[in-house]
């Protein structure tokens, strides 16, 4: 039988088919993060924009849109793109053509990361709808400002976003140790308000 496990640079030994929260560790997930780039890596600039950096915004959209947001559940939007620490980004057409099987990968880490982190195993229903919302807003940002897109085609593919949710907020190209770092104390920061 192949392989089905990683090693983390924590030391732990991630088993992808059977993940278990007590092979989940934060600096893993924000350093592999930090490495995986956004649109395949097909973005303007000197650094890829990375996934740590992607929810690092999703996550500040999502407190702008629902004020009474809990350190809970901006937790999980912090943690909503998490798997891809090991599985990386596929964009969506990618991930249609994977199949099931991929969304049932993403399924089985993101749980065991969220038990980890004191989470429900499975995001509601509604949440998860609020999250998309704002990574779809985050998407558009990213289209719009670095991948190329019109902003025609960028409303078309993701919608118009609220101008006063984006007020302020910009695209940030930076070294990956930057976004390593920011995403781990603003998961400890949310951590210590749960």
């Amino acid at each position: 039988m192949a392989r089905a496990w990683q090693r983390m640079l924590s030391g732990r030994r991630l088993d992808l088919l059977d993940p278990t929260p007590v092979d989940i560790e934060i600096e893993d997930i924000a350093h592999g993060l930090a490495f995986v780039a956004r649109w395949n890596g097909q973005t303007r600039g000197d650094f890829a924009y990375s996934v740590a950096e992607h929810s690092l915004l999703v996550e500040e959209i999502y407190g702008r849109m629902y004020t009474s947001a809990t350190a809970k559940t901006r937790l999980t939007a912090l943690l909503h793109d998490a798997p891809e620490y090991v599985i990386g980004d596929m964009i969506s057409p990618v991930k249609a053509a994977v199949g099931p099987d991929y969304g049932k990968l993403d399924d089985r880490l993101m749980a065991a990361i969220h038990i980890r982190f004191g989470l429900p195993a499975e995001t509601p229903k509604r949440l998860k709808a609020q999250i998309k919302k704002a990574d779809k807003i985050s998407a558009w940002m990213e289209a719009t400002q670095i991948a190329g897109f019109s902003v025609a085609e960028a409303n078309k593919l993701f919608g118009i976003p609220d101008p006063k949710i984006i007020d302020g907020l910009s695209i940030n190209l930076r070294p990956p140790v930057e976004a390593r770092n920011d995403y781990t104390a603003r998961h400890a920061a949310l951590l210590a308000q749960v």
